[in-house]
């Protein structure tokens, strides 16, 4: 009997659904990217529930007759592709053909579409990657595509979600990359029939979309790019080094109209504007690069987020000489031209610029602490796991730290790693300073388990199961917990422990993964029977994903308040990293930012 097999469709697309559609934005991107591909001049988003309980995507393209409104269905079945040239010569969003069945089979999914001129319109409707129900449906311009109950039929997926205020905000930033990618197209996004984000199309003035998705504030400062070179061609917008944010979240690059994150780019920026800013400041960018499709390879991520430039240092170099030359010639300052600005001019007023953008900083209310979770603040089915804190609602800009996504959530690249340890607080709290004489105080507790969850991750995948240990003890438990790990040794043994029946509720605890070592053996397994998953769940990073946060909790328990000056630095080494997105028990790392300019501030 042969022992390899050809998966089901249904469960291929739910792997492929793993990929894909990682959450309610990640819905909300491939279905609006698939509007634009249609050829569509507006698009409206309609949501429910952070995304969760249903999304609507509606928009005024050339729509689908019967048979590709049934196709479009199927597992790599798109229009985007023919041959294997096309695949080098992308102008699409989409191509693979992966994101409606991945959709569709996680979900109770309907599309309502028609070709133009038709009388009689489609409505396909498929349940959690069902078959396909087909009727007639009333004509209408465009496609209309409804996701309902995301993640219904996989629960163990359904409890990383966080609150639906943080899966909201993710949906928001998804449209807004779009939007400022596509300002000939009209935009409306509502959340429980309120408004989220509203932007008719500005063709002609693009930084009017700019100031819609980014703030109206930004308006005044912004000032045009533009540097070709050959094989590339960089056009955008970059604010004036007055305008800054504390993060890198203000940095969006899109490669032909497609939304990329690229170190080798943001890198290129922040070179730019080096001599312009103050410490621990970044600048406001969105940055257009029109490259050969021949030169650039898309399908190199799950997501699309991610490209490869055949000449990566020619792109580099054109995306900081543009930028270098706009800043140089101060446009800020006044005269048109840059032969206009005499250098001992252009010092004093960008010494000027300096002063305003501190008096601004002193009289913000900077420094504030992050907000404390709380047990309405977890998700379903995840108690103590601390979500990103809301956005404070006061029209005031929200202090480093607070902003979404925050540093707990989304730690700028090299953050933990440029902090200088200075000594612990309360036995818990580790006070560090920060770039610019920032104070930064982390709980060493949660620092701590978010490294162990990594490694517990990386244990898992690796998939090597229990390894040969000197530890060893046997432990009496009470009847319910002796049962719920009998049933549940081999989600024991993938997480790596080696647990035995020793007789009656007796168990044998033979060996644990590194870091576990010095935990109390009856604690960790009592609170390990709770977190197993229940029978025929897939033992994987997600279905196991509760009994890996409680490993990380009981590591961090053993080691937080024994770390060495040494360990400490590997420890911050780990943190930047580490991926933040799995959630921890104590998610909050950075418990307080201040900066020095509040600081002196205070001790006036």
């Amino acid at each position: 009997m042969a022992r390899i097999a050809r998966l089901r469709d249904d469960l291929i697309n739910k792997i492929a659904a793993g990929e894909v559609v990682e959450r309610p934005a990640s819905v909300v991107k491939e279905l609006v990217e698939n509007s634009l591909d249609a050829g569509s001049h507006t698009v409206q988003v309609a949501l429910e529930g952070g995304g969760l309980q249903r999304i609507v995507i509606s928009d005024d393209g050339h729509g689908m007759g019967r048979e590709d409104s049934v196709l479009c269905l199927e597992r790599h079945a798109t229009s985007k592709l023919r041959e294997l040239d096309d695949l080098h010569n992308l102008v699409s969003k989409g191509f693979r053909g992966e994101a409606l069945p991945a959709i569709a089979s996680v979900s109770h999914f309907t599309l309502h579409t028609a070709e133009p001129n038709a009388e009689v319109g489609t409505r396909v409707t498929v349940d959690g990657g069902g078959p396909a129900q087909v009727e007639d449906a009333p004509p209408r311009v465009g496609t209309v595509m409804t996701v309902e109950d995301l993640f219904y039929n996989t629960p163990a997926r359904l409890k990383f979600m966080r609150r639906g205020e943080t899966e909201l905000k993710h949906v928001e930033e998804a449209v807004i990359r779009i939007a400022l990618a596509h300002p000939e197209v009209s935009f409306l996004v509502e959340h429980g029939g309120l408004p989220l984000f509203t932007s008719p199309a500005c063709p002609d003035d693009p930084t009017e979309r700019i100031a819609a998705a980014l703030g109206a504030d930004v308006h005044p400062h912004l000032f045009p790019v533009e540097e070709r070179r050959l094989g590339v061609t960089v056009t955008g917008f970059v604010a004036s080094p007055e305008y800054t944010l504390p993060t890198a979240r203000g940095i969006y690059t899109f490669v032909n109209r497609r939304y990329v994150r690229d170190r080798g780019l943001i890198s290129s920026i922040q070179r730019a504007y080096q001599e312009y800013l103050p410490s621990g400041r970044q600048p406001l960018v969105v940055l257009f690069l029109d490259v050969d499709p021949h030169a650039v390879d898309v399908n190199v991520h799950p997501q699309k987020l991610e490209v490869r430039f055949s000449d990566s240092r020619g792109v580099y170099d054109a995306v900081l000489a543009a930028i270098v030359r706009t800043l140089r010639a101060a446009p800020w300052l006044g005269p048109s031209s840059p032969m206009e600005v005499d250098p001992k001019r252009q010092a004093a007023h960008y010494a000027q610029a300096v002063e305003r953008f501190l008096t601004r900083a002193q009289e913000s209310s900077w420094g504030a602490p992050l907000p404390l979770p709380t047990a309405a603040d977890a998700p379903a089915s995840s108690p103590g796991v601390a979500p990103a804190a809301p956005v404070p609602m006061g029209g005031r800009a929200p202090a480093f730290g607070q902003a979404l996504p925050m540093l707990n959530e989304a730690p700028p690249p090299g953050y933990f790693a440029a902090l200088r340890p200075m000594g612990v607080l309360g036995d818990r709290f580790q006070v560090c300073e920060g770039s610019g004489g920032t104070l930064v105080v982390l709980d060493r507790h949660a620092a701590l388990e978010r490294a162990r969850l990594m490694d517990f991750h990386h244990l898992l995948e690796e998939g090597k199961g229990p390894a040969p240990s000197l530890f060893g003890t046997t432990v009496e438990l009470p009847l319910p917990v002796a049962k719920a790990l009998m049933g549940g040794r081999e989600a024991l043994a993938r997480l790596g422990l080696d647990v035995e029946p020793f007789g009656g509720t007796s168990f044998a605890l033979k060996s644990v993964p590194p870091g576990l070592e010095g935990v109390d053996p009856r604690v960790l397994l009592e609170a390990l029977s709770q977190a197993l998953p229940p029978p025929g769940t897939a033992l994987d990073a997600v279905g196991l994903a509760e009994a890996l946060r409680v490993m990380a909790c009981h590591s961090a328990q053993v080691s937080a308040d024994k770390l060495t000056d040494a360990q400490l630095r590997a420890l911050l080494g780990e943190l930047d990293a580490a991926d933040f997105h799995p959630t921890c028990r104590h998610g909050t790392v950075v418990v307080l930012e201040m900066p020095l300019l509040e600081l002196e501030r205070r001790a006036r």
